[in-house]
């Protein structure tokens, strides 16, 4: 088992795809290791880009994904895998927003928290089917 990510150094991101548990990209994989917070769900809208998903924040859906504690070290190759530092591809921005861990009643209530998500860039998702049901993992079969 891992040891405890010190509370002084903990954020927490959103992961809705492939660094989901058990894909392809599972974060559980990299190091230093996430602590699971648990699965949650945000404001937005899931696109199928083929071998990864995008996700659009704000409206109406929602988007299914899990919530991980992690240390500045994770954080930083996050962006490097979703290449928004050092290069900057401009295919994903960096974003805070709150997120609904499962359980809760609203983004506001006891059971929301401020996470760290990687948002698609608009136009890189123009023409692309949307997953109505907002997870991933209930896509349609492989194009």
């Amino acid at each position: 088992m891992p040891e405890p990510i010190p509370a002084s150094v903990l954020r927490h991101v959103f992961v809705y795809g492939t660094l989901r548990r058990e894909e392809v990209r599972d974060i559980t994989r990299l190091h230093p290791q996430p602590q699971l917070v648990g699965t949650a769900s945000v404001a937005g809208v899931l696109y199928d880009l083929g071998p990864y998903p995008g996700l659009v924040l704000g409206g109406e859906g929602r988007v299914l994904g899990e919530v991980y504690a992690i240390s500045a070290e994770l954080e930083q190759l996050l962006d490097e895998i979703e290449e928004v530092w050092p290069q900057q591809s401009g295919e994903y921005t960096r974003r805070e927003v709150p997120v609904q861990l499962d359980g809760g009643s609203a983004p506001s209530s006891a059971a929301g928290l401020v996470c760290l998500v990687y948002e698609i860039n608009r136009t890189r998702v123009a023409g692309q089917p949307v997953i109505t049901s907002g997870d991933w993992r209930r896509r349609a079969p492989p194009r």
